[in-house]
C-alpha cells in the first residue's frame, strides 16, 4: 500500500542508522494495510506520520562516582511516545547496548501492547547504557540516584510511570524510588515494580513469564491441546524466563534449556527451577554453574545452539533478534509447533516469515509479553485506591488479560481477512484503540 510504504520511507530517512526501530516499525506498519486501506481518514490526517514520531524524547547525561573515587558518565534515555489513551506506561532498561533506536523500537511497541490489555495506559520506554554488571549495591545506587535527579522533571502518577526492564529489577526500583520520593516530597505510584513495604503489587515478578505461558496455553486450547507432555525451551533466565518455566513446568511441560548471556544449560530430565533459582536470584551468578550441580546436565558456550534442541514450544524470554531465520528453519525442522514471544521483538522479520510459512503458531511479543505491564497497570490502580489485592486476585486478573489479549488478536484477524496471522492481529487490535483516541483528539 503506497501510504504505508511512504510513511516507511520518510521514517527511515529521518531516523538513519536506528535499525531496530526501522524493523519494529516495519513490522507494525505491514500489519496495518488492512486497517488503513478501509479508513482512507487515516491518510488525510497524517495519523501514521504521528503514531510512528514520539510525542517527546529526552536524552540526558547520568554523572556518578564509582567506590574508588572515578568518575563516570552515562547516557540516560526516555522516550514518551503516545499518550492517546493515558499516561506513558513502560519499563526503563539498563544495559551497554541501550541507544536511541532501541528506546524507539521499545516504545513503539509498548504503545499496541499497552492498548492491548485493555488498560488506559499509553506507550513510552527508558533506560541507559549503564552495566550493572560487576557494579556495587552502592555503585549501582549512586547511578540510580543520579538518573532520577534528572528524569523525576519528566515523570508523575499522571503523566508517565516507568517500571523495570532487563538490569533494573527490585533492588534498581527500590533507589529511583527513594531519589524521587526524596526530590518530590511524596509518596505516589510513579514507579511500578516497586517492594511489596512501599506499594507494589503481588504477583509483578511473576507476571510476565505467567502471562506469556497463560496466552499460550489459551492457544494451545483452541487446538484442543495442552502443555501437557510437551517438550519446551525457553530462553534467558531472568524473571521472564524463569517464572515462564515455572508456570510451563506446573502445567506439565517439560523445559530442557535455559541460557544467560554467556552459554546455555541442556537438561533432559527438564530444568530443576530450584537451582536456577539459587544461582541467579540468590547468588547472581552464571548459569554454567548449573551443569556442576545437577548430574546429567550439559553447559555449552554460546547462545544460538539452543535453538538447534528439538521442541514442541520455543519460548524466547531473553532479547530482541535472538532467534534469525537459521534458527527459525531449524526449529521448524527439529519439529517445533509453538513460539511465544517473552522477550522483546526476539525474533527477526525473516525468522517470522519462516515461522509462518510452516504453520508455527506464532504470538508476538506486543501480545504474549504483555502480562508485565498489565500488572503494572493493576499496581497503579491499587496505588491509586489505597488497596492490597492477593497474589490469588493478581493472577487471576493478569490471566484473564491474556486470555483477552488471545480473542482480540485473533478475532481481529479473521475480521481482516488474515485469520492464523497473529503479528497482523495484534497489530490491528491494539492500533485501532488508539487511533480512534488520536483521531478524537483532532490534530495534536
Amino acid at each position: 500500500m503506497q501510504y504505508v510504504e511512504k510513511v516507511l520511507s520518510e521514517l527511515k530517512a529521518k531516523n538513519p542508522n536506528e535499525p531496530e526501530f526501522h524493523q519494529a516499525a516495519t513490522e507494525i506498519l505491514n500489519g496495518l494495510k488492512p486497517v488503513i486501506e478501509r479508513h482512507p481518514e487515516y491518510e488525510k490526517a497524517a495519523l501514521l506520520e504521528r503514531f510512528v514520531e514520539p510525542e517527546r524524547v529526552i536524552l540526558f547525561r547520568v554523572p556518578w562516582v564509582d567506590d574508588s573515587g572515578a568518575v563516570h558518565v552515562n547516557k540516560g534515555y526516555r522516550v514518551q511516545f503516545n499518550s492517546a489513551i493515558g499516561p506513558y506506561k513502560g519499563g526503563l532498561r539498563f544495559h551497554p547496548s541501550v541507544n536511541l533506536s532501541i528506546i524507539k523500537f521499545l516504545g513503539l511497541e509498548q504503545i499496541l501492547k499497552n492498548s492491548l490489555t485493555g488498560l488506559p495506559i499509553g506507550g513510552g520506554k527508558g533506560g541507559s547504557d549503564f552495566d550493572p554488571k560487576g557494579k556495587t549495591d552502592h555503585e549501582i545506587m549512586k547511578f540510580c540516584q543520579s538518573f532520577m535527579t534528572e528524569l523525576y522533571r519528566h515523570i508523575g502518577q499522571d503523566t508517565d510511570v516507568p517500571a523495570g526492564d532487563i538490569g533494573v529489577g527490585g533492588r534498581e526500583i527500590g533507589y529511583l524510588f527513594g531519589q524521587y520520593k526524596r526530590i518530590r516530597d511524596e509518596h505516589v505510584g510513579v514507579l511500578t515494580g516497586r517492594g511489596l513495604s512501599y506499594g507494589g503489587s503481588l504477583a509483578r515478578k511473576e507476571a510476565t513469564g505467567y502471562g506469556l505461558v497463560y496466552m499460550t496455553e489459551e492457544a494451545l486450547k483452541c487446538r484442543k491441546d495442552s502443555f501437557k507432555g510437551k517438550t519446551v525451551i525457553v530462553s534467558g533466565s531472568g524473571n521472564v524466563a524463569i517464572y515462564a518455566c515455572e508456570k510451563a513446568q506446573s502445567l506439565g511441560a517439560k523445559v530442557v534449556a535455559m541460557y544467560d548471556s554467556n552459554g546455555y544449560v541442556y537438561d533432559k530430565n527438564g530444568i530443576k527451577l530450584d537451582v536456577v533459582k539459587q544461582i541467579k536470584e540468590v547468588e547472581r551468578g552464571r548459569l554454567k554453574e548449573y551443569a556442576d550441580r545437577v548430574q546429567g546436565a550439559e553447559y555449552r558456550e554460546g547462545c544460538k545452539g539452543i535453538w538447534t534442541i528439538p521442541c514442541d514450544i520455543a519460548l524466547p524470554c531473553a532479547t530482541q533478534n535472538e532467534i534469525d531465520k537459521e534458527s527459525a528453519e531449524t526449529l521448524v525442522k527439529n519439529g517445533v509447533k509453538y513460539v511465544g514471544e517473552g522477550a522483546n521483538m526476539p525474533s527477526t522479520l525473516e525468522a517470522i516469515a519462516v515461522f509462518q510459512k510452516a504453520g508455527v503458531v506464532f504470538l508476538p511479543a506486543k501480545a504474549a509479553n504483555a502480562g508485565g505491564v498489565a500488572t503494572s497497570a493493576l499496581e497503579m490502580a491499587q496505588s491509586s485506591g489505597r488497596l492490597f489485592w492477593s497474589f490469588e486476585e493478581v493472577d487471576a486478573k493478569l490471566k484473564t488479560i491474556m486470555i483477552n489479549i488471545y480473542h482480540n488478536m485473533d478475532d481481529a484477524a479473521k475480521e481482516y481477512g488474515v485469520e492464523g496471522d497473529y503479528v497482523a492481529g495484534a497489530n490491528i487490535a491494539g492500533f485501532k484503540k488508539v487511533a480512534e483516541a488520536m483521531m478524537a483528539h483532532g490534530i495534536v
